[in-house]
C-alpha cells in the first residue's frame, strides 16, 4: 500500500491531513470559481438535465449531486448537506429540487466563507462544523446528504449515528462515496451496523468514470497552474485525471463507488 494510503488509514492522521488539505485547496482555486470538489458523473445516454448557463462549466460534478439527491423528493424538505465543499452542488439542489431550507456544512472555515459570499440563493445556508458532531438538534431535518466526503471521517459510526439523530423519523439519508478494495469490508460493516434502513444501493463506477473523463482537460489545467509540482501527483488523484492511479483502481475495480438511499426507521 503507498504511504499515503497507509496514513489515510489513520484516523486521526487523516483528518489532519484533510483539515489542512481543503483550506489549501480553497486559497489556491478561490479566484478560478471552483464550485464543486467531488468527482463526477455521466450516463449512457447522457443525462441531459437542464442546466443553466453559468452550470454548464460544472456539468459533469452537478450530475453526481443530481443523481444521489434525486433518489428522494427533496421538495418542500429540510434538507443538511453534511460537507458541502465550495457549495455548488449545494446552490443547484437548492435552485432546482425545491427544498424548503437547505443547510450546508463543512470543516473548513475558509470554505464556508467562501460559501456565504458566492452562493445567494433563497432558502440557502453555510455553518462550520464537523461530520461527526454535528451542531443541530435531535430530528432537525427531513433529509441528509452527504456526498464523496465520508472517507475523511476518522469515525464513520459515529457520523451514521448522527446523521441518524438529527433526522426525523421516516427520513432520508442520500449518500455517496467510494472504497479502496483494502478498505471494503470495513465500510460495509460499518454501513450494516448503521441506524438507518437501507432502501436502495448501486455500484456506479462505470458512471463515475465517464464523469472523470469529461473533466480530466479542465481539472489538469487547474493542477499545472495552481499546485506547486511536487502536488500535481496527489492533485491528479484528487481529481481523477485520466490515467491517474485513482482512475486507473476505479476502472479495474480496486475502488468500489457506490450511492445509497436510506431511511430512518419510524418510532
Amino acid at each position: 500500500m503507498p504511504l499515503i494510503d497507509r496514513l489515510l488509514a489513520v484516523g486521526g492522521i487523516r483528518q489532519a491531513i484533510w483539515r489542512r488539505w481543503y483550506p489549501f485547496l480553497t486559497r489556491r482555486l478561490r479566484n478560478e470559481e471552483v464550485l464543486l470538489l467531488n468527482y463526477a458523473y455521466e450516463e449512457e445516454p447522457p443525462m441531459c438535465i437542464p442546466l443553466d448557463p453559468a452550470d454548464e462549466a460544472n456539468r459533469a460534478c452537478i450530475q453526481l449531486y443530481h443523481h444521489v439527491a434525486t433518489q428522494a423528493d427533496l421538495r418542500g424538505r429540510r434538507v443538511l448537506e453534511v460537507s458541502c465543499g465550495h457549495g455548488g452542488g449545494a446552490s443547484y439542489l437548492a435552485r432546482t429540487l425545491q427544498p424548503e431550507s437547505y443547510t450546508g456544512l463543512d470543516l473548513n472555515a475558509e470554505g464556508i466563507r467562501f460559501c456565504q459570499r458566492r452562493h445567494e440563493v433563497a432558502g440557502l445556508s453555510f455553518v462550520q462544523g464537523d461530520a461527526e458532531n454535528l451542531p443541530f438538534a435531535d430530528g432537525a431535518f427531513d433529509a441528509v446528504l452527504n456526498v464523496e466526503a465520508s472517507h475523511c471521517y476518522p469515525n464513520l459510526p459515529r457520523f451514521f449515528a448522527e446523521v441518524a439523530r438529527v433526522l426525523r423519523p421516516g427520513g432520508y439519508f442520500l449518500y455517496a462515496d467510494f472504497r479502496f478494495s483494502q478498505g471494503l469490508a470495513e465500510w460495509e460493516r460499518d454501513i450494516a451496523a448503521a441506524p438507518l434502513r437501507k432502501v436502495h444501493s448501486r455500484v456506479i463506477n462505470t458512471e463515475v468514470l465517464r464523469g472523470m473523463d469529461k473533466n480530466s482537460e479542465r481539472s489538469l489545467t487547474l493542477i499545472v497552474r495552481h499546485l506547486p509540482k511536487f502536488l500535481h501527483g496527489l492533485g491528479r488523484d484528487f481529481a481523477g485525471i485520466r490515467g491517474s492511479r485513482v482512475h486507473e483502481a476505479l476502472r479495474v475495480g480496486e475502488i468500489s463507488y457506490r450511492s445509497f438511499h436510506f431511511e430512518k426507521r419510524s418510532s
